[in-house]
Formats: C-alpha cells, structure tokens, sequence
C-alpha cells in the first residue's frame, strides 16, 4: 500500500471514531501521517501552559533577571522591563511552533523532518532529548528541594524516587492529566500566586543598592532561552488542539502571564533574602499559611516533570516510531530519577545558555523556510523526506553567532569561543542580544539558501506530499 493511501485510510478510519484522550499508543499512525486526537480545547492549553509558565525554580531562578551581571544588579524596573520583553519575545516562537504543529498535526521533532529530511531530523532531536531530561531532572531536584523544606526530617532518596515514580505514571496519560490541570490545579495555582504576592507586598522590602541598566540584555537574553525552550515541546501537545487559535493563544497567553507573574514575585522574594537565592522558600513559608501554599506549589511542579518526560519520548519516537510510547516512557522516568540522585542544579544558568544557542538559531530557519516560504502548504513530514543538508549549515551559523555573542561561563568551552572572539578581533558589548542575533543569523543564512536554490531539494520533497 501506498503512503497516501494508507493516510487516505487511517483518516478516513479516524473520522468513524473518537479516539480516547490518550489514545496515542498506536505510534505508526500517529507520526507517520494518522491524525492525532484533537482534543484540547483553548481553556486546556491555557491550563497546562499557565501551569509550565509557573516553576519553583522561577523563585530563586529571578537572580539572573535582577543580577544578570552580579552584584549590585539592576534597578527594579529595569529587571521587570527585562523580563516583560524576554517572555513576550521568546514565548512568541513557542507559539509560532504550536501553530505550526496544530497545522500539520503533528510533534515538534516529527515537523523538523519537512526542514531537515528524515534522517537528518535526528540531529536536533538528539539535542532536544538532552535538553528534556536535562530539565525534567531539574524539576525532579526542585521539587525534592521543596518537598524537603516542608519535611526537613525526610531523607532525600526516597523523595526523589516517589516524586520520579509519580512522574513516569503521569507520562503514561498525558493529555488526561491536562484536563485535571485545566479543572483543577490552575485554579489553585492561580489563587495561592495572588494570595502570596498579596502577603509579599505588604512586607517591608529592603532597599536594593542595583540600578542602571547594566546587564539587561543579558537578563532578556536568559529569559529568551528559558521560554525558547519549550519549542520543541510546544508542539507535542499543540497537534491535539481542537483549533488553531486554541494551540496559539492557549500557549502565549498562558505562558506570558504566569512566567511574568512568578519572575516578578520572585525578584520581590529575592528582595526579601538579601540576594540570597537559598532563603528563598523559608520566605514564603514565613507567610501566614504558607506552608499550605508552597504545598500547593510543590505538588504542581510535577506537572514540569512530566511534560518533560512525556516529549522526551515522542523525541525518541521520531528516530525510532515504532517503538512502544509507554515503555519509553518508564525508562526515560527511571533515567529521570536516577540522574537526579546525583545532579548538581546550581549550574541552571549555565544551562540556560547552552540551551539558547541551540534553539533560538534552530527557530530561526523553521520560521523562515516554513511561514515565509510557504513550506506550510507543502511540509513533508514523512520518514523518508529527503534530506536539506544546508538547512544545518544555516542553523550552525546562528550557533557560532550566539557563542561568540555570549559565550557564557562554562569552562573550557566559553574559553574556546572567547579565543575565537580575540582571534577574529569581536569584543561584543553587554547590550548586543546573542538570542536576537543568533535568530537574526539563522533567518539570514536560510533565506540565502532558499534564494540561492539550495532549498529546492526541500520544495521537491515537500512536494510529494500531495
């Protein structure tokens, strides 16, 4: 049988029934062409991304907003200015990409094969992998540190295993779980935020020695990479978008004015601890019942976790789409908990910025090849789609760009691209964005190979689709 023939049946099989909300275990039809289940209305994406724009780490995370240089810092208004434009730039691409996804139907890592071809899709999947469990073993720790601040008698072990074990079950029934999020934990999410920002507020902040602006493109930089990141996320759970407007506004809505909310009460917090990151959470349990709001909070943190683990696996499927989605998942939880007995999570802001210079360029040449090239009408997102070799030449360039901008502090590799910086004579001011001009690179460096007809074998691929 064909391939569009057999995508004329699995569609016309899938228009005689409602797939269950986790019917998703038949992997061939869903990555190769099946219609996803489209289930997730405008108030459930709002729900599940207003939960993934709120994080524990947020709380002491605001340092890099109101110190993106170190002590003294920026002024207040200044750091919240950097913030507002970092979370409204950068979570504009996640809903670029949910628009995208809702369009074609299908995941992030499966869409990237109408950039890359087929095989060569794998190469930013292996980086989104690492990326996902990197961060799904941060809100492992995270939520472990949380937990323990409640419970300081606890060991810590058996905390990590449980808070894994319950990590892996929600993974296997993922949109379920965004259903409860949309009922019932955003509700309370959002009334323990107010309720804490009401309390915060009324305390008397002590005088902050930073002001200027200083660092602030860096700050906007750092808040750029963080909500870029969930790119490739974006569109997992945007194929089950009842509509399109429902994938677009449920992702920028939801995610801006959570994200911006708890940077903002964390910078407050941070505020309140002296600068001191690790005083944190015994802030918010000074608040008149704050332990039961930061058990709030701590509960929902697992939600991070399992979206994490639950496109970790529908990455992997993208290499190997036969492979059982449930059984990825339990061994992607199990790797989860066990990195996260032995990770050290102070490097987050390190983190941050290896995972901007690979994403902010990689959305750059989708951008481009697919909205102003109008590869949306005709994306293959096929196994065999031919491969676009230069379309990763465009994406290094807007790597390289992004290092030398910003070659962040991790060791000998900020060494090495600092010495290439000296050696072709950059020097890059503190107020040059490395995510702007990383995008800027890429989005360049694509449309010369569109012009120049290097994109022409990705137009014939695409044009098989048909």
């Amino acid at each position: 049988m064909s391939t569009a023939s057999a995508a004329t049946q699995n569609e016309g099989t899938a228009a005689r029934r409602t797939p269950d909300v986790d019917d998703l275990h038949d992997v061939p039809t869903t990555l190769e062409g099946g219609p996803a289940p489209r289930n997730l209305g405008l108030l459930d994406q709002l729900g599940m991304w207003g939960n993934l724009g709120m994080s524990l780490l947020a709380f002491a995370g605001a340092i890099v907003v109101l110190q993106p240089l170190g002590e003294p810092g920026m002024g207040m208004g200044q750091a919240v200015l950097a913030l507002v434009v970092g979370t409204l730039v950068g979570t504009a691409g996640v809903s670029a990409m949910a628009l995208a996804s809702s369009q074609q139907g299908q995941p992030a890592m499966v869409m990237l094969r109408g950039l890359f071809g087929g095989r060569l899709s794998y190469v930013p999947t292996v980086f989104n992998m690492i990326q996902l469990l990197g961060w799904g073993t941060f809100e492992i720790v995270t939520t472990t540190m949380a937990a323990r601040t409640l419970w300081p008698e606890l060991p810590r072990w058996p905390i990590v295993v449980v808070i894994g074990a319950v990590t892996t079950l929600l993974a296997l029934y993922p949109l379920r779980w965004v259903k409860v999020l949309r009922k019932y934990v955003t509700v309370a999410v959002i009334v323990t935020l107010i309720y804490l920002a009401s309390q915060l507020l009324t305390r008397d902040v002590p005088a902050h020695a930073g002001h200027g602006w200083g660092g602030w493109m860096v700050a906007v930089d750092a808040i750029i990479a963080l909500s870029v990141s969930w790119v490739p996320v974006a569109g997992d759970y945007a194929r089950h978008s009842t509509s399109h407007r429902a994938a677009v506004l449920g992702s920028y809505l939801g995610y801006c004015v959570t994200q911006i909310a708890v940077y903002s009460i964390g910078i407050i917090t941070l505020l309140l601890a002296g600068g001191n990151g690790d005083a944190v959470f015994s802030i918010f349990l000074g608040v008149a019942g704050g332990s039961l709001c930061f058990l709030v909070l701590t509960l929902r943190e697992i939600d991070q976790c399992f979206v994490d683990v639950y496109s970790t696996t529908v990455s992997l499927q993208n290499i190997a789409p036969r492979l059982d989605r449930r059984l990825i998942s339990i061994a992607l939880g199990v790797t989860s908990t066990a990195l996260a007995l032995a990770v050290d999570i102070y490097g987050f802001a390190h983190f941050l910025a290896l995972i901007g210079s690979v994403f902010v360029p990689l959305l750059g040449v989708f951008l481009v090849d697919y909205y102003l090239f109008g590869g949306r009408h005709r994306w293959n997102t096929t196994v065999d789609a031919p491969s676009r070799p230069l379309m990763l030449v465009a994406w290094a360039a807007g790597f390289v760009a992004y290092e030398l901008v910003a070659p962040g502090t991790l060791g000998a590799w900020s060494d090495m691209w600092r010495s290439i910086g000296e050696a072709i004579g950059l020097s890059a001011p503190t107020w040059l964005s490395a995510s702007l001009v990383a995008f800027g690179v890429a989005a360049l460096a694509t449309i010369v190979v569109e012009i120049s007809g290097g994109g022409a074998a990705g137009a014939r691929s695409r044009s098989t689709r048909g």
